[in-house]
C-alpha cells in the first residue's frame, strides 16, 4: 500500500509540487524506509561561504510516521467492509487498541456512536469528503470528523480496493463552552417568558355584554420574547376598555417595559379618559420609562348602550371587526405614532385622536400584534389581508376563533416572532337570553318636579323587571339620590338611564355639567352633600365620567343575586 500518497489529504495538508518526469507516487517499501539524513558537520568558522541546511521533501517523509505524529486520532479503513488498516497512536490511545483487519462495524464501536459508518458508505461510493461537526461519543468526549476516500491499491494496480481516512479533531472544550451558552440563553429565555406570561393577565374579565379570549405565543427558541401584551379591563356602567399593546424590544427588558405600561394603562383606564386621552398620557410616560424603548398600543371602549367602539391607536395595526354575515371591517383613521415619539414632558408632538368603529350584536372584533401578520417574505398589509379573509370564515367560540387564527397565519411553536391576539364578541342573544338584556330611558324634564318623575318612572321598570322588593327600593333610592344631585349640580340636558344586565342593575344620570362629583364626609349641621356618600353604601360601586358632549355620566351598579 502507498502511504505517501494518503498525506497529501489530510485536512489542512498541501502537497509541494515537484518537478518529475514520473508521476507516480513513492513506492510503498521506500516510503516505509527513508529516513532524513544526519545534518552535515557544521562549517569551519574560516570558511568563506556556509549554505543552509536543506530540510527533506514531503514525498520523502514516510506517512506512517507522520500520521503517527499527529495529535488527531486517525484510523485507515478499507473496502465495503471498512476493514481496519491503521490506527495511529492518538486514535490508541483516545479509543483504545483496534485489531487489524476487522471491520469498523464489529471493532469501532465508536464510529458508531458518532454515526460515522452511513457516512463512510457514502464516501466510497461518492469518491467525495464528508465532515460532521461535534459529534459526542459516549464517553463525553466530542469530535469533529472529516471522511476522506483514498485510494489503497499500489499504482500498478490502480483497480485496487479503495478505502477511507477518518480523521478526528477533539473539540470536546469547544462544545461544552457552546452547551453553556445554551443553557444560559435557555434560563434567560425561560426567565423572560415566565416575566411576560406573569404581566399578562392571568384570567380575562369577561363584561355582561361581551365575550372574549386571548392568546399569547412567545417566538421560538431561535427567537428574544418580546413585549406584547393584551388586558380587559371593566369601566363600570357595562362600559369595557379593550388594551393590545407591543414593545419593540426583546428579552427580559422589553417584558419589564411592557408590564410598566400595561400597569400604567390600568390606573389610567380607571380614570374613564376616552381612547385618545388614555394613549396620550401612556405617549408621555413610555418616554419618561425608556426613550430607546418604542412601543405601539390600541386602546377601545365598548359601550352597550352606543353599539360601536370607540378607540385610538399608536402605531398600532387597524382593529378588524366581522359583522355576523362575514363581512370584515377595517378600523382606518386616526392612528398616531408609536409610545415614546410623540413629544416628552406633555408639550408639543403628537396629539391624538379617537375614532369609532360598529360592533353590533353577532359581530367579533380582533385586536393583534404584529406577529400574527408579519412575514420576511412579503409586504404587512398582505399579511393583515390574509388575516381578514381567515377571520370572515372563523366561527365559535372566542377561544376556538382565537386557535384558527393562529393555525390560518401559519404560526407555529418555532414561530420567529411573540403573537398576541385578543377576539372579542358581541353576541346576538335571542330567547330567554334577551328577556335578561332590557335598557329604559326618561328625559328629566323641568324643575323640582322631575325628581319625583324619576323615581315613579324607577319604581315602575324594576317592578317590570321584576326584581326582588329589597333591590327594587334600594334602586329607586340610589336613581333618586343620583337625580338630585344632577338638579342641583348639573345643567340641562339630564337624562336617568336604567339597565339590566343577566348579572347586574346599572343606574346612570347624565347631564349637561362637566365638574365630576366626589364622596366627602358631610358635617351633622350639613344639610346637602350626602347623595353620593348614600348611593356608594348601597350600590355594589359608583363611579362618573365625562362625556363626549362635554357633560358627565354619574352612575351605580347592584349585583344580582345569583
Amino acid at each position: 500500500m502507498n502511504f505517501t500518497r494518503w498525506s497529501a489529504r489530510l485536512p489542512g495538508t498541501q502537497r509541494r509540487a515537484a518537478t518529475r518526469d514520473d508521476h507516480s507516487s513513492v513506492p510503498a517499501a521506500r516510503a516505509e524506509s527513508v529516513r532524513p539524513k544526519a545534518a552535515a558537520a557544521p562549517p569551519d568558522d574560516t570558511s568563506e561561504t556556509s549554505a543552509p541546511a536543506a530540510g527533506p521533501a514531503l514525498e520523502a517523509l514516510p506517512a506512517r510516521e507522520l500520521l503517527g505524529l499527529l495529535p488527531a486520532p486517525v484510523a485507515l479503513l478499507h473496502g465495503p467492509e471498512h476493514r481496519i488498516t491503521y490506527v495511529n497512536a492518538a486514535y490508541t490511545s483516545a479509543f483504545g487498541p483496534r485489531p487489524s483487519g476487522a471491520s469498523a462495524a464489529e471493532a469501532m464501536p465508536e464510529l458508531a456512536e458518532l454515526s460515522l459508518l452511513p457516512l463512510m458508505d457514502q464516501v466510497l461510493r461518492s469518491g467525495t469528503p464528508r465532515t460532521v461537526k461535534s459529534r459526542k461519543v459516549l464517553a463525553g468526549s466530542s469530535y469533529t470528523v472529516t471522511c476522506t476516500p483514498v485510494a489503497t491499491g499500489a499504482p500498478e494496480d490502480p483497480d485496487g480496493e479503495a478505502g477511507v481516512l477518518v480523521y478526528a479533531t477533539d473539540v470536546t472544550d469547544h462544545a461544552e463552552a457552546a452547551e453553556r451558552l445554551r443553557a444560559s440563553e435557555r434560563r434567560h429565555r425561560e426567565t423572560a417568558v415566565t416575566l411576560q406570561r406573569s404581566l399578562l393577565p392571568q384570567d380575562l374579565e369577561q363584561p355582561d355584554d361581551l365575550r372574549i379570549a386571548a392568546t399569547y405565543q412567545p417566538g421560538g427558541t431561535d427567537a428574544a420574547v418580546g413585549g406584547d401584551w393584551y388586558d380587559v379591563i371593566t369601566l363600570g356602567a357595562g362600559r369595557t376598555a379593550l388594551v393590545i399593546g407591543d414593545v419593540m424590544g426583546r428579552g427580559v427588558r422589553a417584558a419589564a417595559v411592557m408590564g410598566q405600561l400595561r400597569t400604567a394603562v390600568r390606573a389610567y383606564a380607571r380614570l374613564d379618559l376616552p381612547p385618545h386621552e388614555v394613549l396620550q398620557l401612556l405617549d408621555v410616560l413610555a418616554a419618561e420609562i425608556d426613550a430607546s424603548q418604542i412601543a405601539t398600543c390600541a386602546y377601545a371602549v365598548h359601550d352597550p348602550n352606543e353599539g360601536h367602539l370607540v378607540y385610538a391607536s399608536a402605531g398600532h395595526l387597524p382593529i378588524l371587526v366581522c359583522n355576523e354575515d362575514g363581512t370584515v371591517h377595517r378600523a382606518e383613521d386616526p392612528t398616531g405614532p408609536p409610545l415614546g415619539t410623540g413629544g416628552t414632558g406633555g408639550t408639543g408632538g403628537w396629539v391624538h385622536t379617537s375614532g369609532t368603529i360598529p360592533l353590533p350584536p353577532g359581530s367579533t372584533a380582533v385586536l393583534y400584534t404584529d406577529g400574527l401578520v408579519e412575514r420576511r417574505s412579503e409586504d404587512i398589509d398582505e399579511g393583515v389581508a390574509a388575516l381578514e379573509r381567515a377571520l370572515s370564515g372563523a366561527k365559535g367560540t372566542p377561544q376556538v376563533v382565537c386557535d384558527r387564527l393562529i393555525r390560518s397565519l401559519g404560526v407555529t411553536a418555532e414561530h420567529d416572532d411573540d403573537v398576541a391576539v385578543l377576539v372579542v364578541q358581541h353576541p346576538a342573544r335571542t330567547g330567554t337570553s334577551a328577556e335578561l338584556f332590557h335598557n329604559a330611558s326618561l328625559d328629566l324634564l323641568g324643575g323640582i318636579e322631575a325628581a319625583p318623575r324619576a323615581r315613579a318612572f324607577a319604581t315602575g321598570v324594576l317592578a317590570s323587571w321584576r326584581f326582588p322588593v329589597e333591590l327594587c327600593d334600594l334602586g329607586v333610592l340610589a336613581a333618586s339620590e343620583l337625580v338630585a344631585n344632577s338638579l342641583q349640580h348639573g345643567t340641562p340636558p339630564m337624562r336617568l338611564g336604567l339597565r339590566r344586565t343577566d348579572r347586574r342593575l346599572i343606574i346612570e344620570v347624565t347631564d349637561g355639567d362637566d365638574h365630576l362629583p366626589r364622596r366627602r364626609r358631610a358635617e351633622p349641621a350639613d344639610e346637602a352633600g350626602r347623595g353620593i356618600s348614600i348611593v356608594a353604601t348601597i350600590a355594589s360601586s359608583w363611579g362618573s365620567r365625562r362625556t363626549p358632549g362635554g357633560g358627565k355620566a354619574v352612575w351605580c351598579e347592584f349585583a344580582l343575586p345569583a
